[in-house]
């Protein structure tokens, strides 16, 4: 906000008296709080810091330990700097006395070679201190409005972070209190370099810490403070800027009280989890990133083995005791619920909400031993676990194939939510479902939106669809209880609630729709995996 002693000795009306710094250049970039025009020597006592003295010099003391004393009683109230005219009472130059003390103390010394006009000096300083300050003011007041605005929209992290970053032109880091990345922004830079300095660890302090080059805030509200923000400093030798500071403070007010209107939301870290995950499955993530996010979150990928993992409810909300919960609310008390199953048993995971139907999970296990009886250990904790909880929906809990390396995560994760949505029609009570055990089912899962898949289904089953969807029938249904029956008709027509007589008057209309005898081993095959899927893309 306020200029330094070398933008003042640039405004034309110093310009004018000749300037010349004759000792303490160093101290040039001190900021003048103000400007003060004093002849006598014992001025000191009534200054507070921050100021340029403007002197004639002919009050000052005659002898050199008088004016040491003057100099060093000017520096040690923190003035900016010290102007002299030479006109009055040192026309040639300053006395060696006075220049040697201000280099000692690094305390910019200026010489005036014309005589100046004080007061219009004065002017024109507390002109561009005042403008800065409108600046500041107006400045301030835009990121007051913008911080309003994104709270009151209901804006996360990621949307009040992007901000931070935009307007402080500053990379950001939002952190827990025990140093876990909650979330960041880049702002434009490197992401693995902001990363790699942020995991050094600053100094848990608000303010700002020069010897790590962060401007800390910490997160709060009412005294209960649950993170930090943090801004990287463009270089350790620059000071935040006042206008940071604000940026700061709003953003952190804006992220607290996010979190008090969201506190029914998933938390932070199921939401900074969730956002990996979907970057995980999107292709293209680079695996750097993705691992130096992982191990951020204190999750480390490399080195371990990958299983993901789908978590879906078996039936929809509205069947539950408490219909009043809303899908995603259900999905996110599932995913705090696998979060800590994982936790309990010793599985470091990254554990989040990515879509409208299940709960998705990168489990890391150890690369040697044996992995099935931990992955048991969790999938029944976390079955208990939903039983006790007020939804008490039953779940499936699907895995995908174990892999070593992060760019496979993403198939390990498909493929366990194809498990999850095969294992969902199939029954069964198992603790948890691979593609071996959906067999024929999770294998048309994960073919079903092929179109040559696509193009049997319509070959074998279209005319039976057809027929269902004119007359109101559900021969369709039939044909499923015959085929999962493995052509036993007295044990599928029990299942399909149906005398036998009327079941196999079905079946002879099946026949006759479809051309072919339900007695042929090879047609009944085509027929059952034609249903699966068509099951499978609905």
């Amino acid at each position: 906000m306020y200029p330094t002693v070398e933008d003042v000795l640039a405004l034309p009306e110093l310009r004018r008296g000749r300037p010349v710094v004759v000792a303490g250049a160093a101290g040039l970039d001190h900021r003048v709080r103000w400007v003060h025009v004093a002849e006598v020597a014992d001025i000191a006592g009534l200054l507070h810091g921050g100021e340029l003295v403007l002197t004639t010099g002919i009050a000052l003391p005659a002898d050199d330990a008088g004016l040491t004393r003057y100099i060093g009683e000017l520096a040690g109230v923190g003035v900016a700097g010290l102007v002299v005219e030479l006109v009055r009472r040192w026309p040639a130059e300053l006395p060696p006395a006075l220049v040697a003390a201000a280099q000692r103390h690094g305390l910019p010394l200026v010489a005036l070679n014309e005589e100046t006009r004080f007061v219009s000096v004065t002017e024109a300083v507390v002109s561009v201190i005042t403008s800065a300050q409108v600046r500041e003011l107006r400045a301030t007041e835009q990121v007051h409005e913008i911080f309003t605005a994104l709270t009151l929209s209901g804006a996360g992290p990621a949307e009040i972070l992007r901000e931070v970053a935009r307007l402080s032109g500053l990379p950001v880091v939002l952190e827990s209190l025990d140093h876990h990345l909650l979330a960041y922004d880049v702002a434009g830079g490197d992401p693995a370099e902001l990363l790699a300095v942020w995991e050094n660890g600053p100094i848990p302090q608000t303010g700002y810490d020069a010897a790590a080059g962060w401007l800390i805030t910490m997160v709060g509200a009412r005294g209960d403070n649950w993170g930090r923000l943090l801004l990287r400093t463009a270089s350790l030798s620059e000071q935040p800027s006042h206008q940071h500071t604000v940026v700061a403070e709003r953003a952190a007010s804006a992220l607290a009280l996010n979190r008090l209107l969201a506190k029914d939301d998933e938390s932070l870290e199921r939401q900074s989890h969730r956002a990996l995950l979907i970057d995980l499955l999107a292709p293209g993530t680079p695996v750097a990133d993705a691992a130096t996010r992982a191990t951020a979150l204190g999750v480390r990928l490399g080195d371990r083995r990958l299983v993901g993992i789908s978590v879906r409810p078996r039936t929809t909300i509205s069947a539950t005791p408490a219909p009043a919960l809303a899908t995603q609310e259900v999905l996110r008390e599932l995913s705090e619920v696998t979060a800590s199953a994982a936790r309990r048993a010793g599985i470091p995971a990254l554990v989040g909400v990515v879509d409208d139907t299940s709960v998705r999970a990168l489990l890391t296990l150890p690369t040697v031993g044996e992995i099935d009886p931990t992955l048991h250990r969790f999938a029944s904790d976390l079955h208990r676990t939903v039983a006790s909880t007020p939804w008490a929906l039953p779940v499936v809990v699907a895995l995908g194939t174990t892999v070593i390396a992060v760019p496979e995560a993403a198939r390990s994760l498909a493929e366990a939510a194809h498990v999850a949505e095969a294992a969902l029609r199939s029954g069964g009570a198992r603790v948890f479902h691979r593609l071996a055990d959906v067999r024929l089912r999770g294998l048309m899962h994960l073919m079903h939106a092929d179109q040559r898949v696509r193009a049997f289904v319509e070959r074998e089953l279209s005319a039976l669809l057809a027929h269902d969807r004119f007359h109101n029938t559900r021969l369709v249904d039939t044909l499923r209880d015959y085929c999962q029956h493995g052509g036993n008709k007295s044990a599928a027509a029990g299942a399909a609630h149906l005398s036998r007589t009327a079941f196999y008057q079905q079946l002879a209309r099946i026949e006759q729709i479809l051309g072919i005898s339900l007695d042929d081993a090879e047609s009944m095959l085509s027929l059952h995996v034609a249903l699966l899927a068509h099951d499978a893309s609905i």
